[in-house]
């Protein structure tokens, strides 16, 4: 994809990937609009980057997530690309945790990682084909193809959200739309709570390397361990897997 010149929307733009995200293609020549459901942190997503559009968003609510469409589409008329990078990861232990009265937290998770990026990718698709040029980005994990035993949704999710990217591409292959996947491995953001990914990558090189490989006009594209967890074998994956659950199932005993 073009990496300037462009009208981006960033799902939870307000910090995290999707900040620096943010920051680098506004750095780039872009006019950037993020959106998130904390005031707070957008107001000062927009102290740090003035020229940042911000809008309040609970894209968790399908009335909302329609609302941010015909609003975005209505007041900047140009915009061509959609980052869906919202996320939340939760980790817990399915014998233990209360699914009978507290199945809310847990489906929180299903909306927010699987159902609001499709159905924003379902409304913008069809205007983004009538576009010369334009992009949907779905920011999935690593985990997607090496689950996490104990963050189960959250990669169940990144794994169905990759699967639905992959059915986009082909659906959109004949248009000018570009479908481009980008699978982070750890970073050390605040996802799942603060300190949890204290061991992660560096965000700033992780967005280094992302923006490299848009530079190269991948379509999926991963960074550091995650680089080859989209290629192993379905045995390694068994292997992989089952040693990352001994590595940190204490973490939820």
């Amino acid at each position: 994809m073009k990496l300037t010149g462009n009208t981006i929307l960033i799902t939870g733009g307000g910090s995290g990937i999707g900040l620096a995200f943010a920051e680098r293609f506004l750095n780039a020549g872009n006019q950037v609009i993020v959106c998130g459901r904390r005031e707070e942190v957008l107001e000062q997503a927009k102290e740090k980057f003035p020229g940042l559009i911000t809008r309040v968003s609970d894209l968790n609510r399908e009335s909302e997530r329609i609302a941010l469409f015909e609003w975005v589409t209505a007041n900047y008329p140009e915009v061509n690309v959609l980052i869906n990078n919202a996320g939340i990861q939760q980790r817990f232990n399915v014998l233990k945790d209360d699914a009978k009265n507290n199945w809310s937290y847990f489906n929180n998770e299903i909306t927010t990682n699987i159902e609001a990026p499709i159905h924003f990718s379902m409304l913008f698709a069809p205007y983004f084909a009538a576009k010369e040029a334009a992009a949907i980005i779905n920011v999935t994990s690593g985990l997607a193809f090496t689950p996490f035993a104990i963050a189960p949704i959250y990669s169940a999710s990144k794994a169905a959200l990759h699967s639905f990217t992959m059915s986009l591409r082909h659906q959109l292959s004949e248009t000018s739309v570009e479908v481009i996947e980008v699978a982070p491995p750890a970073v050390n953001t605040d996802l799942g709570g603060t300190g949890q990914h204290g061991h992660g990558e560096p965000l700033a090189a992780f967005t280094d390397g992302i923006f490299k490989g848009l530079e190269e006009g991948k379509q999926e594209i991963g960074y550091g361990t995650s680089v080859d967890r989209l290629r192993m074998s379905r045995d390694e994956v068994d292997q992989y897997v089952e040693n990352m659950y001994q590595a940190t199932k204490s973490m939820i005993e």
